[in-house]
């Protein structure tokens, strides 16, 4: 692991993670605070090694990545969330796997990255992180959850609402133009989709 990192460093190379609230909580819902995984209001955690205050799990497994990395040697590495999302329906032993808490984590997720700020523990570098997924992926195997973090679902339609502005479903225009007409209403899909993604990542 070393030798990657210090060749990350030397071509100024940021970290990627993947960071899952969702993933903690539906293994031990009895323990976990929803509303600390959502980004509700809650008590937060104390971290008895930094005696630094967490409001939501999300700052605290970027903060543990920070920490990582500072003990390896590489305290000025940046971390970039590459994944994090929520499933929007899973299977009855997946807790928490509903569209109501994939909605609210994610529209949360997204007004924290609108502020800029940083973590607890770098809070002076903004977090920059990327929602998994733009769509559902209806044929991937594993269970019911694997299939449902998109945004949208695979017919173009839309799982549920975040916020954005002007975002519209593209499923109507995919049953009508049919498969010979799927190359236009695909452009039409991506174009919408980009315009979901853009705005977050340029907010980050």
């Amino acid at each position: 692991m070393k030798p990657l990192l210090q060749f990350f460093s030397q071509i100024g190379s940021p970290f990627y993670i993947n960071a899952y609230p969702f993933l903690a909580y539906m293994s031990d819902p009895d323990h976990i605070d929803l509303n600390y995984a959502l980004f509700q209001s809650n008590p937060g955690i104390i971290d008895s090694k930094t005696n630094l205050h967490y409001d939501n799990m999300f700052d605290a497994q970027v903060d543990a990545a920070y920490a990582a990395l500072e003990k390896a040697g590489f305290a000025k590495m940046e971390v970039i969330v590459s994944e994090t999302g929520w499933a929007s329906k899973g299977d009855a032993t997946e807790a928490g796997a509903n569209v109501k808490n994939a909605r609210t984590y994610n529209y949360n997720l997204r007004k924290r990255l609108m502020k800029k700020k940083g973590t607890p523990y770098r809070p002076k570098i903004a977090v920059k992180a990327y929602i998994f997924a733009l769509f559902n992926e209806n044929l991937k195997p594993g269970p019911t959850s694997e299939r449902n973090f998109g945004l949208f679902k695979a017919d173009g339609s839309i799982s549920y609402d975040i916020g954005f502005t002007g975002l519209t479903s593209a499923a109507s225009s995919l049953k009508v133009t049919g498969a010979g007409g799927w190359f236009q209403s695909s452009y039409l899909l991506v174009f919408t989709t980009c315009a979901a993604v853009v705005p977050l990542v340029l907010t980050s």
